[in-house]
């Protein structure tokens, strides 16, 4: 998978990607990021990015010029196939959340394109011409769109596959089972005044099997009860979560 990420600050990314499993995975060759300057595609000497809004609002945007042609110029390098396999993503606190669900959508490209936004925003002519998916990572404004982008990337990246060493645990991931993960324990089984629970040292597979759904049920109602309306429960769970107080609402009639 190539994921290439247009930015006005290029170095920002010198660090997060070198190391842990995103470098890993880019050593293995299951990941190729690239990362381009969006200045570079500007023509005039300030190499100049931003202007004024039309209509006197405050704020500079960005210009539609140099990220179309960054755009472009990444797509003319790909095959009909390969861009019939890739996504435009601008990174934006107007873009539908990022989940579980979206970074595995995004995983299954071929390739990836990041626009970082910028400032009081992009000019509307990119969203309505080159962008495909507009993602925000939380309610709440950064001072660009870099800081999305890496987690983004790292996201989509760790979903690969070969690039967690095991793919049971990423199926098993918080949220991505649509639960909160249980709680997890590791030696010793005692530390200071707290014990690892009897139910994880007897060997019983099945027993700890259901005491690890019972407390992701319980940690999930506590934490994010909104997760439960959309989880997958079966009839067991859902008697468990009763027991508990929780009571599921129906969908409205039709």
């Amino acid at each position: 998978m190539r994921i290439h990420i247009l930015t006005l600050f290029p170095d920002m990314f010198r660090g997060p990607f070198d190391l842990s499993i995103v470098k890993r995975a880019v050593d293995d060759g299951l990941a190729d990021i690239r990362i381009h300057d969006i200045r570079r595609f500007t023509h005039d000497r300030h190499r100049t990015v931003d202007d004024y809004q039309f209509g006197g609002e405050p704020g500079m945007a960005l210009k539609p010029e140099p990220i179309f042609e960054g755009v472009e110029s990444i797509l003319s390098d790909l095959t009909q196939l390969e861009m019939a396999h890739t996504r435009v993503v601008l990174t934006s606190p107007q873009g539908k959340l990022l989940n579980q669900a979206v970074a595995q959508e995004l995983a299954g490209q071929l390739d990836l394109i990041l626009i970082c936004g910028h400032y009081a925003g992009v000019d509307e002519r990119v969203r309505e011409g080159l962008v495909t998916d507009e993602i925000s990572i939380g309610d709440y404004v950064l001072t660009g769109g870099e800081l999305a982008a890496m987690v983004i990337t790292d996201a989509v990246v760790r979903l690969l596959p070969g690039a967690v060493g095991s793919q049971d645990s990423v199926r098993s991931d918080s949220i991505t089972s649509g639960l909160l993960q249980h709680p997890i324990y590791t030696r010793p089984a005692r530390f200071r005044e707290w014990s690892v629970p009897e139910t994880l040292l007897s060997g019983n597979h099945q027993e700890i099997r259901r005491w690890r759904r019972e407390r992701s049920l319980e940690r999930t109602l506590k934490l994010r009860p909104d997760l439960l309306a959309a989880a997958d429960l079966t009839g067991e769970d859902i008697l468990y979560l009763e027991k508990l107080g929780y009571r599921r609402k129906e969908p409205p009639a039709a």
